[in-house]
């Protein structure tokens, strides 16, 4: 069966399609997997998907989208999970903007209920041209190989939250900036999360030089997978940049069930860490997230994100936890120099950092 595809979602990304598909109806219900479904709803609110190049595209009722199957867990979205068998007709959701679908098992009242997606089929690729029967298209493996252990890194700073939307990218991108400024080469990577390329382009508007994701490595989302492989092959991709920084943001919060703990305990991953930013909602989180951090091996280099909007959520930081707390906005160059001192020899001598 061929469709039109009207709108391609930037989760497919690694494996090239046209408008035009041929589709299967033997679908393997597995993440990774990229499907066809046609849009059943009108929505007002979370009703786009982003293409492969990073633009948001408005989704319309009967629109015929491509996706991958994944799961999420998201506290201010939607979380969902791919059902055990999928079958031409099905009704499955649309889970984020990076077209990610699945089965939702829980919305926020935010966002509403999400778009119903009505399965179409498994989209077909032909790797041999010789062969006339395709096979179901999966994004793994991806073009960033997967890694039992980490090569040896340059700098490499990590931007934890307390939970989505703390302001990560943001602090992310703010150091890259400011690193860049000082003459550094840094390279950015987000290893945790759901299927979406807005961030890492964002990081990259901010100067750095290459944004790999887990999507790269091959994952629709980082929940129900392991994720410290990936995530060690995402940061051996950077450094092959020659790089002299990585700014590695982990997607969702420590206590989410993304990976970010598993890759932050990872013995290999944390000796090679030289500062970790916190990014916290508000003072508690702040304090929860230090204390988290230390059960994991990390001492904190600086709490920012909205909990230090004005002096109230800073002094409650510093006072209870003896760690900085710097708005990245406000001050993005106090900010970057706390991080760069924790940097220390790593940062080339002749750049003025040392």
């Amino acid at each position: 069966m061929r469709v039109k595809l009207d709108k391609v979602a930037s989760s497919t990304r690694n494996v090239p399609l046209h408008d035009m598909v041929v589709l299967g109806e033997d679908i393997p219900a597995k993440p990774g997997v990229i499907i066809a479904v046609r849009v059943l709803d009108e929505k007002a609110v979370y009703n786009k998907v982003e293409d492969v190049h990073g633009r948001m595209m408005t989704v319309h009722k009967g629109d015929v989208v491509a996706g991958v199957l994944g799961e999420r867990r998201a506290l201010r979205g939607y979380s969902g999970v791919v059902p055990k068998t999928i079958k031409k007709g099905d009704i499955l959701h649309l889970l984020n903007l990076g077209g990610i679908i699945g089965e939702c098992t829980s919305a926020n009242p935010e966002v509403g209920p999400p778009a119903r997606a009505e399965v179409l089929g498994v989209v077909l690729t032909f790797p041999s041209g010789e062969r006339r029967d395709g096979q179901p298209a999966n994004i793994f493996p991806g073009p960033v190989a997967l890694r039992d252990v980490v090569p040896e890194l340059p700098a490499l700073v990590f931007v934890a939250g307390t939970c989505m939307h703390a302001g990560k990218t943001a602090a992310a991108s703010i150091l890259i900036r400011q690193l860049t400024a000082r003459g550094l080469r840094v390279g950015a990577t987000k290893v945790t999360g759901v299927a979406l390329r807005r961030d890492s382009l964002e990081m990259q508007d901010h100067g750095a030089v290459c944004a790999i994701t887990f999507n790269d490595a091959g994952l629709a989302s980082t929940t129900g997978q392991d994720a410290v492989c990936p995530a060690r092959g995402c940061l051996a991709a950077v450094a092959d940049h020659r790089v002299d920084v990585i700014v590695a943001e982990l997607g969702d919060g420590l206590l989410g069930e993304y990976g970010v703990a598993d890759i932050l305990a990872a013995d290999d991953i944390r000796e090679q860490t030289q500062a970790i930013i916190l990014a916290a909602t508000d003072p508690v989180a702040g304090w929860g997230g230090v204390k988290l951090l230390e059960e994991l091996g990390y001492e904190t280099t600086v709490v920012t994100g909205p909990a230090t909007d004005n002096s109230a959520g800073t002094n409650a930081i510093k006072s209870r936890t003896g760690t900085p707390a710097i708005n990245a906005f406000k001050e993005p160059e106090n900010f970057a120099d706390c991080v760069v001192r924790s940097l220390g020899v790593r940062i080339p001598a002749q750049l003025g950092t040392s």
